[in-house]
């Protein structure tokens, strides 16, 4: 059972995530010179993308139509990182490096949600990983299709591998006997660093090749 305390942070952390993978397919929309409309669309999928497709391999109710505190906290949410872009332009759309901070905070974050989720519903740590995976990095996916981008999840990029190496951080915490905040703690911070130093040193997984040489 989930105590007032571990709600109120999770929740805060489920927000943070959804402002940050609101900005990062605003920023996106932007760079495609979408209207507002459309820019605001695309950040609200990118947020809810993720939670809706894991809510469903769950069998659960999806969260943000079965709660209207969630469902206003998303819109919200994607209304007021519409405003950070519009306001911090500048800054958000013209630098590289913001989508790719924004990205990888939403990940995190979404990241611990997903596998919080998957334990409250007495479900084992390897599918709560596999749901951390699929919280956090679905919605970059919905993002990259609509924008009309190949998803970052099936480049050679170190994406997924920083959610599911974040996700086994959280169980080795937590196999210490440490509590659940720590433990989110390391998923969070594991999954920020991998994906910060995989950009910043050139590190990507071995790309597949076709048989014949050829082609």
């Amino acid at each position: 059972m989930v105590v007032p305390a571990e709600e109120t942070f999770l929740y805060i952390i489920e927000m943070i995530g959804a402002v940050a993978a609101a900005i990062s397919g605003i920023r996106l929309a932007a760079l495609k010179r979408f209207d507002w409309f459309g820019a605001y669309i695309v950040g609200l999928v990118t947020a809810l993308g993720g939670g809706t497709l894991r809510d469903m391999m769950l069998g659960n109710p999806v969260f943000w139509v079965s709660s209207m505190k969630m469902f206003l906290s998303y819109f919200i949410g994607t209304a007021l990182s519409m405003v950070v872009v519009i306001v911090f332009s500048a800054i958000l759309v013209r630098r590289e490096r913001a989508l790719l901070v924004f990205d990888a905070i939403g990940l995190a974050m979404f990241t611990v949600i997903g596998i919080e989720k998957a334990l409250a519903d007495c479900h084992p740590m390897g599918i709560a990983i596999a749901m951390g995976l699929v919280t956090g990095a679905f919605g970059g996916v919905l993002r990259d299709i609509l924008i009309n981008e190949e998803p970052l999840i099936f480049r050679k990029d170190i994406y997924a591998m920083a959610s599911l190496l974040g996700g086994v951080a959280y169980w080795g915490v937590g196999l210490m006997g440490w509590s659940a905040e720590l433990s989110a703690f390391a998923c969070m911070i594991s999954c920020i660093s991998i994906r910060m130093m995989a950009l910043k040193f050139g590190w990507h997984l071995p790309v597949l090749r076709p048989v014949d040489k050829n082609i």
